[in-house]
Parts: structure tokens; sequence; C-alpha cells
């Protein structure tokens, strides 16, 4: 059960929204994640019954619902939507539009490549020292720009295939993994039992020396952070965790509450957001998400291009815009608070980082730049050591002494 003395901490920047026709729901139910499960909307005639829908929206969650991602949405996130605007940032995110029936020639089904570097079920071994466990194929609510959109929620054309035993046995037989990344689905809508379980396992293998969970539980379902689960996770450090925020809107006082619950256990939070054309595409909004971010104690890591999904045309900017957004961080705003922007190599080439050009040229021994002004700077090359003078140096200090 989420602590009824964190639910309510709202403030300008975090407010907690009305329940609205959940009125009537105690709070006991609502802030019990398991409540909040049951309750998904996930059908056409529940969101109907909620919202008033576009065309395009009642078409994409009739084609969304046999053809690629289920439409699930918790109770809780639900209530941050603005039902008057069409172009929420909310909505936009977990109401399917038409658009995600439209493929275009460059995207793919397996967009990160994951599938070519899976050794056995679930495991991707793709860098040399760590792997990536895929958990579960569920989420508590569908984000529309999923990477793993065709095989989690059942309804896409692969289904994950999941076998945490053998998973197991070749983390331990391969002593040159260092680093396991539990992720899905979401990890954290796994029991208790079954996360201690999961990360006890790992922890026993002698040559594991960090975990990292990836998560957007505390955005979608923040009644999940209880103190059980807290004990849980607090048992197996090195533990990190990296959640997935895409706006500020999506930092309310419930998920600040529940975020401050897992720092105050101990472990480093870390930020990944999916850049979004007209959802966080510009400057301004990616300001307050940084900063409010780091209010909550979560440390902006990475800003991703959005992969090359089936039916996410309508979701991808230009590279060129993420390099804006950067460029207008930079220097501007504390450096705790710049993400590193990512692209994952389209087929399988992992993450490549993408930055503004700081370097201009090389000439006369010195290496040009221009800092966040735009203003030019040089830094010079090393030079050699004078051999010479500094053994003269040495016979002249230890005479003197």
């Amino acid at each position: 059960m989420f602590p009824e003395e964190f639910q309510k901490v709202s403030s300008p920047n975090f407010p907690s929204f009305p329940k609205n026709e959940w009125s009537d729901v105690s709070s006991q139910d609502w802030n019990d994640y398991v409540w909040q499960l049951r309750h998904k909307i996930s059908t056409l005639k529940e969101l109907e019954s909620r919202l008033t829908l576009s065309d395009s929206e009642r078409a994409g969650v009739l084609f969304a619902s046999r053809s690629r991602l289920a439409l699930s949405i918790t109770p809780y996130f639900f209530t941050l939507i603005d039902r008057n605007d069409p172009n929420c940032p909310i909505r936009r995110q977990v109401i399917p539009q038409i658009d995600e029936a439209i493929d275009d020639p460059d995207e793919m089904e397996d967009p990160c490549g994951e599938d070519a570097d899976m050794p056995v079920p679930g495991l991707v071994h793709r860098y040399p020292d760590r792997v990536l466990m895929l958990t579960t194929d569920r989420c508590s609510s569908y984000c529309r720009h999923c990477t793993r959109s065709r095989g989690v929620s059942g309804v896409g054309p692969d289904h994950l295939h999941l076998a945490w035993e053998s998973a197991l046995d070749y983390i331990r037989r391969h002593t040159e993994i260092r680093d396991v990344l539990l992720s899905g689905g979401d990890p954290l809508i796994l029991s208790d039992e079954r996360l201690d379980y999961l990360l006890g396992s790992l922890r026993a293998i002698p040559h594991i020396q960090m975990l990292r969970i990836g998560t957007r539980t505390p955005i979608f379902m923040p009644q999940r952070i209880t103190p059980s689960l807290c004990a849980v996770l607090r048992k197996h450090h090195p533990l990190f965790i990296s959640i997935h925020t895409n706006h500020p809107k999506e930092l309310t006082a419930e998920s600040r509450a529940g975020l401050a619950m897992l720092a105050d256990s101990g472990i480093p939070l870390g930020n990944q957001t999916v850049l979004l054309k007209d959802i966080n595409d510009t400057p301004e909004i990616q300001m307050q998400l940084v900063h409010k971010l780091l209010m909550c104690r979560v440390k902006p890591y990475y800003l991703y291009q959005c992969d090359l999904i089936k039916g996410s045309s309508h979701f991808r900017t230009s590279l060129q815009t993420g390099i804006d957004i950067i460029r207008h961080l930079r220097g501007y705003t504390s450096g705790y608070a710049v993400p590193q922007y990512v692209i994952d190599g389209p087929g399988g080439g992992g993450k490549i980082p993408i930055n503004p050009d700081y370097l201009t040229g090389h000439e006369q021994g010195k290496t040009l730049l221009v800092n966040y002004r735009g203003k030019q700077y040089s830094y010079p090359d090393p030079t050699p050591g004078n051999k010479s003078l500094r053994e003269e140096l040495i016979r002249r200090h230890i005479a003197d002494r």
C-alpha cells in the first residue's frame, strides 16, 4: 500500500490530480497498486465512457487492440489527461492514433536488433560486460512509442519468450558479465516475492557487480512504490533504477513521493526520455522536465531519439531537433541536468552518442573549440618534457637542501 503520509504533498510544481469519476473509490483502494492494475482502462468501451475520442483515436484503438500493442492505462495516469485538449502530451502517449497503422519503409519490427543478440530467450548480450534481461511482457500502461511493441502486451505479431532459469544459467557461465539490466515489459509490476527471488539469484553470482532496473512504474503507477518493495530492493545493493519520464506533467505529488521512497532506500535514480514530436520536442519543455527530475533526486541520464518502431513516424523528430535541445541545455543549466542524447543504431548498432559540435578544428598545435555561447577558444597540445631542465632542477633542489 502506498503510504498515506506520502500521498498529498502537493505543490504548484508537483500537483495531485483529482480522481474525477473515481471520486467514490476509497483512498485505501486508490493507493493500492493491485486495485490500479485490476481497473486499468483496456477497451474502447471503457475509454469512450470517460473521454470523447477523435475519429483517429477511435480507429487507432480498434487497430491497436488486434494488431500491434494493447491499450492499457492505469486510472491514476488517466487522471493526468487534459480531456479538453486533444494534443495533451499525456493523452498522446497512451491513447492510440490511426497513425500507428501507417508503416514507413524504414521502420522495423525489431528496431534495436535485440533478437540477433539473444543467446537464450529473453536475454540480450550485446555489450561485452553487461546483459539485458527481459523479465515480463506486461506493463501497467503501454506507451504508444514502445520499442518492444511487437512483443509486449500479448497483441503484437511476436511474443516475448522468457526463460529466467536459462538466462540465470547463461549469466553464471559467462564470467565477463558484471552488470545486469532488468527490463521487459516492466519489472516492477512483478510481486515483491518474485523480484526478491530474481534479484537474489543474480546477487548470488560472484562476478555480478551491479544490478539495474528499467521501469516506468513510478510514473504510471506510483502506488507500487511501497515500504515492502523498498525493503526488497534495499537488500540487493548496489542497485540502480532508470525511470522513464517524457514530460514534466508526469511528475506529480504522487510520483515525487514514490521516487523519494526509492532514493531514501539508497537507490541511485536516473531518467530516460524519448524525444517525441509535438510532445516534448522543445528546449523549454525539456528544461522544465530536467529541473523537475532533479527536484525528485533523479539524474537526467539519456535523451533517446525515437527508435524506428513500426507505426511510429508521427512520433519521430529530426536528429537536429535533439541536437538543438542539448545546445540549449548545455551551459544554460546545471551540468547534472543535461542528459546524453543518444540514438540506438538501427538494427543493432547499440547506443551512439549525438552531441552539438564543440570541436571546430585543429591548427598549429592547438585544438579549436567553441563554447555554449558560440565564443571561440583554443587548447594547446601537450609538448614534450624538457629532460635536461628537469634533471637540472632535481640537482639544484637536492643541493639546496
